[in-house]
């Protein structure tokens, strides 16, 4: 695939630092939401992204396994763990250039925020809201790092944040350069982008399971600069805060509802946004199935009180935000939860019954938690116990969000 990119040189072995190799090792249980996963061969933690480029190409050229992680939120990994090097970075930090000319619809300027892979999302949402950089408001409360971001494409409450992202600078494992990637070659799609695509691909080289070809060091937004949110996207959202989709509203009250919202649903890690003290609805992974995407004549299918929403291009046909993307009318998402719950499965659910180490969370049933002790294998247990029982009442599979690492659905 030909993509419209820079790309640097990689500097001499001899001109990177040394990447940190951490003498005490963790398990990936300590290093996931969801608590699960053995012992990792080698763990390294990247301070610089020189360490992380020297990490990552020293794994390669050993020809040895490689898994980057960022807040390991988007993790399975399988109880015998990873024979292979576990990166890690742990850069912090915001480099913001701003541009302070007003509108006439009362935004002023501009933000280019620069952020290493590291930096912890909702740290950045919070800081972005307080500074009226307008454009992740919604996105308040999802856990991981910037890098992760746009591989996942996150969204939420009808945003996503490809309706952000100016370019995503990269280590491209296949060429050992760095290579920046432009808006218009990342492919961003539900859930989706060319990044997490690459992680699969066969070309060059790859597959390169299970961290991507192109691992991220650097992504480059572009936001508003204003008190206002950009246009609420979701209804649920919007009715928690009084105004109809499309309208704006004060952003500390669009991240305020949200982490609300998102908390009654146990989707806070715990300490975030004022969460409550451990509780095991958030021993999870957020949402372990993606929404459903479906033909338009599939979804006529469904039951007339299946939700049906609007696929959107993920890119915007304006700059007012990602909820304003281009309606694709032959396509229809339906809701995961709503499939699950129709196909018998309940809050709670376990397979063996309300004393199973893993379970459906007991406030949202498009999560599946670790209530204490649960294995890998009971949470792929569970999982296909779930994705099986929709397949057979409505005839859909259920993707996994989360990318699984020695373990198959």
């Amino acid at each position: 695939m030909s993509l419209p990119t820079q790309s640097t040189p990689a500097p001499a072995p001899a001109d990177l630092a040394p990447a940190r190799d951490v003498a005490s090792r963790p398990s990936l249980a300590e290093l996931t939401t969801l608590r699960v996963g053995g012992p990792v061969g080698e763990y390294v933690e990247a301070e610089s992204e020189a360490e992380l480029i020297d990490a990552v190409r020293a794994a390669d050229d050993a020809g040895v396994p490689l898994l980057v992680v960022g807040g390991g939120s988007n993790l399975l990994v399988a109880d015998e763990g990873f024979d292979g090097v576990v990166v890690r970075d742990v850069r912090q930090g915001v480099d913001a250039d701003l541009e302070d000319s007003c509108g006439t619809d009362g935004a002023c300027g501009g933000a280019s925020l620069r952020l290493p892979a590291g930096q912890d999302w909702d740290t950045f949402v919070a800081e972005a809201v307080a500074n009226e950089w307008v454009g992740v408001e919604a996105l308040s409360g999802i856990p991981g790092t910037v890098g992760a971001a746009p591989v996942q494409n996150i969204g939420a409450y009808g945003q996503e944040v490809s309706g952000v992202v100016a370019s995503v600078r990269t280590w491209d494992r296949a060429t050992g350069q760095r290579r920046t990637l432009p808006l218009s070659a990342l492919g961003f799609g539900y859930r989706t982008s060319v990044l997490k695509r690459s992680m699969r691909s066969s070309e060059q080289g790859g597959p390169w399971y299970p961290t991507p070809r192109y691992v991220v060091l650097e992504v480059h937004l572009m936001m508003r600069l204003g008190s206002l949110s950009a246009p609420v996207g979701y209804a649920e959202l919007a009715r928690r805060l009084g105004v109809q989709v499309g309208e704006r509203a004060p952003a500390a009250d669009v991240r305020q509802a949200v982490l609300e919202l998102r908390a009654g649903k146990g989707m806070l890690l715990d300490g975030v946004g004022g969460a409550p003290t451990p509780d095991h609805d958030r021993w999870s992974a957020g949402s372990f199935f993606t929404n459903p995407v479906l033909p338009a004549d599939l979804a006529d299918e469904l039951p007339e009180d299946a939700p049906r929403y609007p696929v959107r291009s993920a890119t915007p046909v304006t700059t007012t935000g990602p909820s304003l993307g281009a309606v694709d009318a032959s396509l229809v998402k339906t809701s995961a939860a709503w499939l699950i719950e129709r196909a018998g499965f309940t809050k709670g659910f376990g397979v063996a019954g309300e004393h199973s180490p893993a379970r459906l969370s007991t406030k949202h049933t498009l999560a599946l938690t670790n209530r204490g002790g649960a294995t890998a294998q009971d949470l792929v247990a569970l999982a296909r116990t779930v994705r099986d029982g929709v397949l057979d009442t409505f005839g859909i599979e259920l993707e996994p969000e989360p990318v699984l690492v020695g373990l198959a659905l």
